[in-house]
């Protein structure tokens, strides 16, 4: 696994041990802990975007890859759109070239929401085009069509089957509270602990489809071995969209707070930015009997109490 040392990958982990896996994970520490690694894990430090650090967790043989690191910001890839590509993409090709030379048979890719763009249907379904408009978007639908292309020659002399999830605004504990650029959930609980005003960018009415970790991890899971979901791509979201004025609010009532001008402020909107983001899951639903469990209040309180306890 990449990215096995952060916020999704740690989650993942966790999971595919209690699943009776053998686990291996890899990971620069850039945004994850070696501290969320659980115990039972072959851990490596290194980064995918080099292919001899990266070819340390082939060695001795894998069955499948989970293939989660990545620049996740999408300020950031404005800001600098090499690390972007170079993260993203160029260590995706990376990853399915040993997956190609090690005959890895099977990668789940953690794709993104991002790749849509603008839409004017919602909920989104698969069937929807793709026009990114992030440098962070376009990175992420790049590797995606890698991803899928790569499963589709007819040179490798091996089965290589893979999955792309379009993940949405993942939530959950070990999420970060001290990156301004990574999570708009943990950002705003990192603000309230710290005693700093919430920062939304626009007029906070753009929308996002929150999903709960324990929900998330549960569906890599059960795609693993799971062959309705071979060559496919599905958006992993609730199905709910929540605007980020809501979630303000949320967040301020879980420490006793309401919406003011001294509590949030307003600036101006960001490049790239998707105005309304909610998920259609009816087809990862039919082809994994999967349904998100966990509702917002629920993910927002289990969120909130472990937030207290890292600050």
């Amino acid at each position: 696994m990449t990215g096995g040392a952060g916020f999704i990958g740690s989650h993942l982990a966790d999971r595919l041990l209690r699943d009776g896996h053998d686990v291996v994970v890899i990971d620069n520490e850039s945004t994850g802990r070696r501290a969320n690694v659980p115990l039972g894990v072959r851990y490596l430090k290194g980064d995918v975007r080099d292919i001899g650090e990266l070819e340390r967790a082939f060695t001795g043989g894998l069955d499948a890859v989970c293939h989660i690191a990545g620049q996740v910001s999408l300020a950031l890839s404005f800001h600098d759109p090499v690390v972007d590509l170079r993260t993203n993409t160029e260590a995706t090709v990376k990853v399915l070239q040993l997956c190609v030379k090690h005959r890895v048979g099977r990668l789940l890719y953690a794709s993104s929401m991002t790749a849509y763009g603008r839409t004017e249907t919602l909920p989104i379904p698969e069937t929807t085009p793709c026009q990114p408009i992030s440098y962070y978007g376009i990175t992420k639908y790049a590797a995606e069509r890698y991803v899928h292309t790569t499963a589709e020659r007819i040179d490798l002399g091996f089965d290589f089957h893979v999955t792309s999830f379009r993940m949405n605004n993942v939530y959950g504990p070990r999420q970060a509270l001290d990156n301004p650029y990574q999570g708009v959930l943990g950002i705003f609980l990192g603000n309230l602990l710290r005693g700093e005003a919430i920062t939304i960018f626009g007029d906070g009415e753009q929308s996002r489809d929150f999903v709960y970790i324990d929900d998330v991890v549960d569906a890599w899971s059960r795609a693993l071995a799971t062959t309705a979901t071979y060559d496919r791509v599905f958006n992993l979201g609730s199905g709910c969209r929540l605007s980020i004025n809501r979630l303000a609010d949320h967040v301020l009532a879980a420490f006793g707070r309401s919406r003011t001008a001294a509590m949030v402020r307003y600036v101006p909107a960001r490049s790239g930015e998707q105005r309304e983001v909610e998920a259609d899951i009816s087809t990862v639903r039919q082809a994994l009997g999967w349904q998100p469990t966990t509702s917002f209040e629920t993910g927002l309180a289990r969120t909130c109490r472990w937030a207290r306890g890292a600050a």
